[in-house]
């Protein structure tokens, strides 16, 4: 047994949870109240860190209730909504705890798999991912899709994600630092999580379904998502076009030499004014198709060298004492 080992099994940790919110009114006090209890039962200290998307609804109005009755509570209110992606990023930046667990708010990440993660980072793992057993919650649509995903994203991609995981997991302290060192701003976690390897393990779950409100990832959301995370790890798909353009003009100049051919026997060509149209309107439809890809990483190129923060703070609030009553108190 090695000696991180030894001193993981005999320390005390500072738990650092980080819970993105966007429009989540329905599901804030059910989430605090069911991952408090979960949290007091682990020999460790702890904080909950919140982050506030930008949401329209009631949601930091709630987050503030519950943080002057907490000091364990912190929440982050951004400036308006940058995604989740970018919520995560704050939260973990904002975090100062010897681990730190990101966990959705929805109640589809049980909390109560907190301590079988926090065993498994005793055992001398530095990352500890959830992964779905079953997904029956979702559509058969949803699932297909998904896997779908991953397949393509595995294939192409030289930093394989482990199917069906999401961003619940426990990471310990010099990972979150190492994850906070990406200056990258379109962000796809999931592959940013694997990019940086150390040791990491897998804990199963059965996700269940959401108890309350209701999902805001529509499916032209998950689409941009996923191009997100292909363009951001893999530059596979500007080489394939490489080869269609290779293929394409390899196959036109065989059509090319055939024609030739045929007019130096036969004497005369036939009209082929509607096989010209085909070809003419087959090759601007693959050099559009190529331009759109080049597009997508351009316009990735443009956000970067622009500098811009992922994301903006508008306030932190945090009450340590437990008594304030005024958002005038916080931090």
């Amino acid at each position: 047994m090695n000696k991180s080992v030894v001193a993981r099994q005999n320390v005390k940790p500072l738990i650092s949870i980080v819970a993105p919110f966007f429009n989540e009114e329905q599901t804030v006090y059910g989430f605090l109240q069911e991952i408090t209890p979960v949290l007091k039962e682990i020999d460790a200290e702890w904080e909950i860190i919140c982050v506030d998307d930008g949401s329209q609804d009631k949601t930091l109005e709630y987050l503030l209730a519950a943080a002057r009755t907490n000091p364990c509570i912190k929440v982050l209110a951004l400036s308006r909504n940058f995604g989740k992606e970018a919520a995560l990023t704050a939260g973990i930046e904002s975090s100062s705890g010897d681990v730190v667990v990101l966990i959705d708010a929805d109640l589809q990440d049980p909390p109560g798999l907190i301590a079988d993660m926090l065993a498994k980072w005793r055992e001398g793992y530095d990352v500890v991912y959830g992964v779905r057993q079953s997904r029956n919650e979702d559509s058969l649509t949803k699932r297909v899709t998904a896997d779908g995903f991953y397949r393509i994203f595995n294939s192409l991609t030289s930093v394989p994600v482990p199917p069906n995981t999401g961003d619940f997991r426990l990471m310990d302290r010099r990972v979150a630092d190492r994850l906070r060192e990406l200056p990258e701003r379109t962000r796809f976690m999931k592959g940013l999580f694997a990019w940086l390897g150390y040791k990491s393990t897998a804990v199963y779950y059965d996700r269940p379904a959401r108890e309350e409100g209701q999902s805001t990832w529509s499916y032209w959301k998950l689409w941009n998502f996923a191009l997100d995370g292909l363009t951001s790890f893999s530059t596979v798909p500007l080489r394939i076009w490489t080869y269609i353009g290779l293929i394409v003009s390899l196959l036109s100049f065989g059509y090319a030499s055939f024609l030739i051919f045929r007019t130096l026997i036969a004497g005369v060509d036939l009209p082929g004014y509607a096989s010209l149209m085909v070809v003419i309107l087959f090759l601007g439809g693959i050099q559009l198709i190529s331009l759109g890809v080049l597009g997508e990483y351009l316009g990735r190129v443009f956000i970067e060298v622009k500098q811009r923060p992922i994301y903006l703070i508008d306030r932190v609030y945090h009450f340590p004492n437990g008594e304030a009553n005024s958002p005038d108190d916080a931090n």
